[in-house]
């Protein structure tokens, strides 16, 4: 097990102050950032697999954690997860550690049921999960997005951008909370062609056949071979739009793209990839964002304001804010303004409930 924690906070800042201040001898301290005043809360978080900096979606969770320690002055303690036989010792280490709340980051703590178990046997504890759901307990908070609604905007945006009308997307895993960004892409992209009357194609994805192309399980959103080898696949077959919905795994989506010497181009998820990731800038034509920072930062937020803790669900969507495309940055000349109004009217009818992102089965 590859556990890391980390204790920050105001004190530890002092101690670090003060060994600098040893030092430098009689030297003059440089000037304090300011921060805000300490306050007596600790939040907490355990990642999915993988590092906080991956770039996409532990690190967006872990950026309200962050924010919240910088601009509310409470502690924050976490633990980032090689594997998914950390997740129960990480959350344990939480628990134990005096932790307010603690943030489970990802549907993966369903297996074996971890965060059920966890939580059942803690009930004085307090648990966040993103990408999850509630079995009854008292104790956990669910957090979870309507990404087939930003998604439905990018298979448009994707289709009207195409200029072979053949798109492509792949999945990390093949679980509700990836397949979701799959299947709104899907319908996005097939309603321009409903609209415009022109066929599009789109790859690794057919929700009502119920098949899709997905990395390897086994190495749960690792595998960057995997991505590579479907990227360049979808590529040969003629896309020129892919959406990797495999956290930081777009990296290998980029290879494909520059050894293939196409105009092809990707859509990030969760964060605004051409800004987190600028050596790919000049390859994202947007990003489906899950706005996990500002969730995390919120809860946060009202509970160490003196909030009760209550486990209704935090539910992300184009309304609230909690998920949008992100701009187009060096790609906004190339989406005409037409394209850009009709965003904007299909983000308003699903909103207004007048367009439903994936039909109903």
């Amino acid at each position: 097990m590859n556990v890391i924690t980390r204790k920050r906070g105001l004190a530890g800042f002092a101690l670090v102050g003060a060994a600098a201040m040893v030092l430098a001898g009689c030297a003059a301290a440089p000037e304090e950032e300011e921060t805000a005043e300490g306050v007596d809360f600790t939040a907490c978080a355990v990642s999915d697999e993988g590092s906080w900096n991956d770039k996409s979606f532990n690190e967006a969770a872990y950026d309200g954690l962050l924010q919240a320690e910088s601009d509310l002055g409470v502690s924050i303690l976490d633990a980032e997860s090689s594997s998914t036989e950390d997740f129960e010792p990480n959350l344990s280490q939480m628990v134990d550690g005096g932790c307010d709340v603690t943030f489970a980051v990802g549907f993966n703590f369903s297996l074996n049921d971890t965060i059920f178990t966890v939580a059942d046997n803690n009930p004085d504890s307090h648990f966040v999960w993103i990408d999850g759901w509630n079995q009854g307990q008292t104790n956990l908070k669910p957090i979870t997005y309507s990404m087939d609604q930003s998604s439905y905007l990018a298979g448009y945006l994707a289709a009207a951008y195409s200029t072979t009308k053949v798109i492509g997307t792949y999945g990390g895993l093949d679980i509700p909370a990836v397949v979701t960004f799959m299947d709104g892409y899907y319908y996005g992209a097939k309603a321009y062609e409903e609209e415009t009357g022109t066929p599009v194609t789109v790859l690794g994805r057919d929700p009502i056949a119920g098949t899709g192309d997905f990395t390897d399980p086994a190495l749960s959103f690792g595998d960057t071979a995997g991505a590579k080898s479907i990227s360049a696949g979808q590529i040969a077959a003629g896309a020129d739009v892919i959406f990797p919905v495999a956290g930081g795994l777009f990296s290998a989506t980029a290879e494909a793209i520059t050894e293939s010497g196409k105009p092809v181009v990707f859509l990030g998820v969760d964060k605004n990839v051409a800004v987190t990731s600028p050596e790919y800038a000049d390859l994202v034509l947007t990003s489906v964002e899950k706005r996990m920072t500002a969730a995390v930062y919120d809860v946060i937020d009202a509970l160490a304001g003196g909030a009760d803790f209550d486990v209704e669900p935090y539910v992300g969507t184009l309304e609230n804010d909690g998920t949008a495309l992100s701009e187009f940055g060096s790609f906004d000349s190339a989406v005409s303004d037409e394209i850009k109004a009709k965003l904007e009217e299909l983000k308003a009818g699903i909103i207004d409930g007048s367009i439903t992102p994936i039909p109903a089965s």
